[in-house]
């Protein structure tokens, strides 16, 4: 019988480097959703915001520990990005994770749960905010270790090379850990084998606290990836059409063979970088201001009205559905039973003499 070939992905040739192939951009804005798409997004971030907020005020009360990471204002950017790729393709990411799940398709009662550190969560009860996993959904994990998602979301993209599965992995992370000497490496391996991943730049201009001016020499992050011979661009994160139509653009792009691709998006968070960060580095103005003028939500609600596709009735009952799933995940992680001590001994890696 003959056997499956085991050739690894082919470096490039040595000499001149091949002229990369442009994804090519639309011209003006981004392109309108169609009324199903537009109400897709909007009822997927909502779900997100919602559930960030019920997080947020159960971490208040106690009933969430350790680190809790909010994602409220940079909904639009996974939401875009997963209109964008198909069944089959990747997602990991950093510890800022809980909207990647929810938009992934992963159950809010197994998040929350997580959270609260009950046995009805993803990871038992044992990771808690910052390290969910679900191979069924295709997300590959939030990640504590700033960075360390991108060289494993390689990996992901290496894997999907090997078997030629035409399947593109989407690697994120902040602005914070664009400066991160893991993430050059992995540009370099993943431009060498033109590994289908797409690096999502979550810039939300703050990193753990310190703006982005203050930090990076070079501050349009879409760069980064010059010298490595890797197209990048500049996004719009706070608008899911135009999330959607770059992440398009670049999944397009890896899947046709022209290897890695950099979106950043330009994006923002209202909390602080965690649930003890009282964000007193920035103004509540600046805040004031992203929140009334770009907020990804209220734009696609108001599109919806203008459209007349749904009243402000119609409005108030997706809300309405919306806080009733979330209310019932706060309700399921609260009655889950804390993991058992002996969970302490499993799903542990350790070295064994034969």
């Amino acid at each position: 019988m003959a056997s499956k070939s085991t050739s690894k992905p082919a470096a490039k040739t040595a000499g001149k480097p091949a002229q990369k192939k442009q994804a090519k951009k639309s011209d003006g804005g981004p392109a309108p959703l169609s009324k199903d798409d537009e109400l897709k997004a909007y009822r997927d971030m909502l779900l997100i915001r919602r559930f960030e907020e019920k997080a947020g005020q159960m971490y208040g009360m106690g009933l969430i520990g350790g680190f809790c990471h909010l994602y409220i204002g940079q909904e639009a950017v996974v939401v875009g990005m997963q209109m964008a790729i198909r069944d089959g393709d990747q997602v990991i990411t950093g510890y800022r994770d809980h909207g990647h799940m929810l938009a992934t398709g992963m159950d809010p009662k197994g998040v929350m749960a997580e959270l609260t550190g009950r046995e009805g969560g993803y990871s038992k009860g044992k990771g808690g905010s910052m390290h969910m996993f679900s191979r069924d959904k295709k997300f590959f994990g939030g990640h504590g270790i700033v960075g360390a998602q991108v060289p494993l979301g390689t990996g992901l993209a290496f894997a999907n090379r090997y078997r030629e599965d035409g399947s593109v992995c989407l690697a994120y992370f902040g602005d914070g850990a664009a400066n991160q000497g893991q993430v050059y490496e992995s540009f370099n391996m993943a431009e060498l084998w033109q590994l289908p991943v797409v690096y999502v730049i979550e810039n939300n201009q703050y990193a753990m606290g310190t703006s982005v001016a203050r930090s990076s020499a070079q501050t349009n992050l879409s760069k980064r990836g010059v010298s490595f011979n890797i197209p990048g661009e500049q996004v719009d994160g706070m608008d899911v059409r135009a999330v959607r139509e770059a992440g398009a653009r670049a999944v397009e792009s890896c899947r046709e063979g022209n290897g890695p691709y950099i979106l950043e998006m330009m994006t923002y968070r209202y909390r602080g970088h965690s649930m003890s960060d009282p964000a007193k580095y920035r103004a509540k103005e600046e805040v004031n201001k992203m929140r009334a003028e770009h907020d990804p939500i209220e734009q696609v609600r108001l599109r919806l009205i203008e459209s007349k596709s749904l009243s402000e009735d119609d409005l108030k009952q997706i809300d309405k559905e919306i806080k009733g799933i979330v209310n019932e995940a706060a309700e399921f992680a609260q009655s889950s039973p804390e993991p058992d001590p002996s969970e302490l001994w499993t799903d542990v890696l350790a070295d064994v003499e034969a």
